[in-house]
């Protein structure tokens, strides 16, 4: 009994090893994920699935048959992710599998103290034995070493990614030619119309020392899903995390609706860091037409960030040509000057915030916009005439004969559009 037991004993491991080798061979032939995946469903059959620790599935493999009944499953939620709280996993007591689903079980890749995800087996037969699970296990083991080396060519090429896309908006690159081909090299097309889109973080509310940790890896979770929306409309586009700041190079669509591609992809990126709690703010450049172009986009585009999120506040999103006039006072670098220039122009307006004041602003900024037209400033905000006149009367006494004069009617404007900015 005992020569019986050893035996069947050094048959598992055998069997175990042999696995292990096997599945050790796929990835120094430079296989990944789904020849494991590949590898499983030929010991076990039915469908595996290798999943990331968020739930995404990695690869898969199986007869669709077995994979669409996997999907169907209480394990995958019907966005496609699965439910990692709710795998049973190896070694666990395993609760009694429902009529009509197939026996389930999950074993975690581990690499270094860190969860990647899991490995799912969905057998017709159930995979329950100390054998199976072995070999699972060591699966998740290969699996483990898969994920940590594409890590490690994913670091090294983001790197590459990094500076190059530094050199092209820094103007750094060789020539045109020369941009165009390293581009080529890493799946970017820059050789057509282009927008510059700088997203960058809004400081954080009340703690404007925010550790540098935590900082980290908020921005790589803009830049991963700022890479995920823009890819997914763009493959060719260029998508970079900076230190500070996420930069896309996004071609413009032949049939216009520029716009309301960037709306889209500001509005899914706005969705997926919700959890964050963290707004950003984006700016976006004039179109350019190659490479020799994008250090001018580049600037154009962080100057519609800085003085969107003046005008808007945070969370903005402002095209450089939309800018018009604050574009020059968010040159003035003294903010003091531009409150002087304002208390100097709009007197009490400026000083005071009372409702009545306001109200007087904004009859003041309607009047100006309408270029002086009584009728139209009354129907825009819905006063009486002879109501709209009084009030005139009243500014004109606070401010002076702005009616008569153009040099005073610009400096009111230009004191309004200084109201308006935030952040001075």
């Amino acid at each position: 009994m005992l020569t019986d037991i050893l035996n069947r004993q050094a048959a598992v491991l055998a069997r175990s090893e042999e696995v292990h080798r096997a599945l050790v061979q796929i990835v120094l032939a430079g296989g990944g994920l789904k020849e494991v995946a590949d590898e499983l469903v030929r010991l076990f059959g039915g469908a595996v699935l290798i999943v990331a620790a968020d739930g995404e599935v990695l690869a898969q493999s199986g007869s669709p048959e077995d994979l669409a009944a996997a999907r169907a499953s209480r394990y995958v939620h019907p966005s496609g992710r699965v439910r990692l709280e709710r795998l049973p996993l190896a070694g666990e007591r395993q609760r009694p599998t429902p009529r009509g689903e197939r026996a389930v079980v999950a074993v975690p890749i581990v690499a270094g103290g860190t969860d990647h995800g899991r490995i799912v087996a969905f057998s017709p037969d159930g995979v329950s034995e100390a054998p199976d699970v072995l070999t699972l296990e060591r699966a998740a083991t290969v699996a483990a070493l898969v994920i940590t080396k594409q890590l490690a060519v994913s670091a090294v090429e983001s790197k590459y990614q990094t500076d190059f896309l530094h050199d092209l908006i820094s103007g750094r690159t060789g020539g045109p030619e020369r941009a165009i081909t390293h581009s080529a090299w890493l799946g970017w097309d820059i050789a057509r119309p282009l927008v510059v889109v700088v997203a960058e973080l809004d400081p954080a509310p009340g703690d404007r020392h925010a550790a540098q940790v935590g900082e980290l890896r908020v921005q790589e979770r803009l830049a991963a899903a700022w890479t995920a929306a823009v890819r997914a409309r763009d493959p060719k586009a260029a998508v970079v995390g900076f230190t500070q700041e996420v930069v896309a190079l996004v071609g413009v669509p032949q049939r216009g609706g520029l716009d309301r591609l960037l709306r889209e992809i500001v509005t899914q990126v706005a969705a997926e860091t919700r959890v964050l709690r963290r707004s950003f703010s984006t700016g976006v450049s004039r179109v350019v037409g190659g490479p020799e172009g994008l250090p001018a986009a580049y600037e154009q585009a962080r100057r519609a960030v800085a003085v969107g999120r003046q005008i808007h506040g945070p969370g903005a999103l402002a095209d450089f040509d939309s800018l018009g006039v604050y574009r020059l006072l968010s040159l003035i670098p003294d903010s003091d000057e531009l409150r002087a220039f304002v208390r100097e122009t709009l007197g009490e307006l400026a000083t005071r915030d009372d409702e009545e004041t306001q109200d007087l602003r904004r009859t003041l900024r309607v009047l100006l916009e309408s270029n002086l037209n009584v009728a139209e400033t009354a129907r825009r905000l819905h006063f009486h005439y002879n109501t709209l006149r009084y009030r005139i009367g009243k500014l004109e006494r606070m401010l002076g004969p702005f009616t008569g004069d153009p040099h005073l009617r610009l400096n009111l404007t230009l004191a309004l559009h200084v109201v308006a900015m935030r952040g001075l």
